[in-house]
């Protein structure tokens, strides 16, 4: 760090241990950091060095939609991380700047539009029911992770990939290997590798394609020379590993809903009001462990009065920002009246999650389902009993226990 830079009254750099939480409870070493101020340093469990951390909302739509901030220059470093591992490969979308980073969004938008995500609809909404008749039928009591909340994630988005269903368990087991922090970088890496040639030859298959399922419009991309088979399975890996991502945050929202059975009460009375208390939810779930992907300043930035030097390494916490008290007043509160909500659970900017409608249109449906289907469900053991994963990067249950 150059002596200039030393001389700036810079915040004291803070130890930011990847602690396993209970239930929804929100990380207090985050909430320390968001007193300390708009602008903190972190130091995480593995990687090298500090990184600058942003929490407040308009901050961390600034950095995250600033062309000064880029995402690229994180692959040469050694960057202070969560992950024993890096997730992305080099040339992945998620380590991309624009202009290349569009180029490869614009090969899978169709995919991902209202129309796209409204062509799995149907489909969507029969696996579920196929998945509660099951478990009805099974009777309880019931893990309703096992039973519903993580087979129907993998199925939609193995849908929307074109990834055939007898290959559904296999792409399972690479997500949880590659979304795990417990079993140490090789397995993770080796799950990554294996998940990669996967796609490879699945994209390689669908050159001539016109389908309109995900791999099918890559392998058409590939086939075009719009993008190269390299970039194709880098954002065929993280799509399909974000697609798991509803399986936690969908238990964790129904854990809230079954320890506050007076939310749940209200959405089984007021269906109409089911859409705008998900987004509510998707506010208020602390999602993640610590902090996701960095970038990397291109240039000198000031943030709050905070000089940010070219080359150093820039966190957001969308977590943070989604409790800011400037734009959504008694922010811990869940309030499923609360308008507007301008949340960015799904991120913000060119690197905004482009599963966001996807996610909610599952959310919704699994909602209906479990609320209206099975009305007199209750956790089968006390909510503290309830096991959260341990050693993972995206928060959730490891069970959800009920009964009705």
């Amino acid at each position: 760090m150059s002596e200039e830079t030393m001389s700036q009254t810079v915040p004291p750099v803070r130890e930011w241990p990847a602690v396993d939480l209970p239930g929804s409870d929100f990380d207090p070493v985050l909430t320390e950091l968001m007193r300390e101020g708009p602008v903190t340093r972190i130091s995480l469990p593995n990687g090298e060095g500090w990184a600058w951390l942003v929490t407040r909302h308009d901050d961390v739509r600034l950095v995250t939609n600033d062309p000064r901030f880029g995402r690229e220059a994180v692959m040469d470093r050694q960057v202070t991380r969560l992950a024993p591992h890096f997730i992305p490969a080099r040339g992945a979308v998620g380590f991309l700047d624009p202009p290349d980073h569009t180029r490869l969004r614009r090969s899978v938008a169709a995919a991902f539009t209202a129309r796209g995500v409204e062509r799995v609809r149907e489909r969507s909404r029969g696996l579920l029911d196929e998945l509660v008749d099951a478990m009805l039928k099974a009777g309880p009591p019931a893990d309703l992770t096992e039973a519903v909340l993580s087979p129907f994630p993998i199925a939609v988005i193995c849908e929307l990939m074109g990834v055939p269903a007898a290959d559904r368990h296999a792409m399972h087991t690479w997500t949880q290997l590659i979304l795990s922090s417990s079993h140490g970088a090789e397995v993770s890496e080796r799950a990554k590798n294996e998940m990669n040639a996967y796609f490879s030859d699945l994209i390689g298959l669908r050159s001539d394609s016109a389908g309109e399922d995900v791999t099918s419009l890559l392998g058409a991309a590939v086939g075009r020379d719009e993008i190269t088979l390299t970039e194709a399975v880098g954002l065929a890996v993280l799509l399909q590993i974000g697609g798991e991502a509803v399986t936690n945050n969908s238990g964790q929202m129904f854990h809230l809903l079954l320890t506050r059975p007076e939310l749940a009460e209200r959405l089984r009375s007021e269906p109409a009001l089911r859409p705008r208390a998900i987004d509510e939810l998707l506010r208020w779930i602390p999602h993640r462990n610590a902090v996701g992907l960095s970038r990397i300043a291109l240039e000198d930035v000031e943030i709050k009065g905070v000089r940010i030097r070219a080359g150093d390494a820039v966190y957001v916490s969308y977590l943070a920002a989604n409790r800011d008290p400037e734009v959504f007043p008694d922010p811990d509160t869940i309030d499923f009246d609360r308008s507007p909500n301008p949340h960015v659970s799904f991120g913000f900017g060119p690197h905004y999650c482009p599963g966001g409608m996807l996610a909610r249109l599952e959310s919704e449906l699994l909602v209906d389902a479990v609320l209206d289907r099975v009305p007199g469900m209750k956790l089968a053991v006390a909510p503290e009993d309830v096991p959260f994963k341990k050693g993972a990067l995206i928060r959730g249950p490891e069970a959800l226990p009920v009964t009705w």
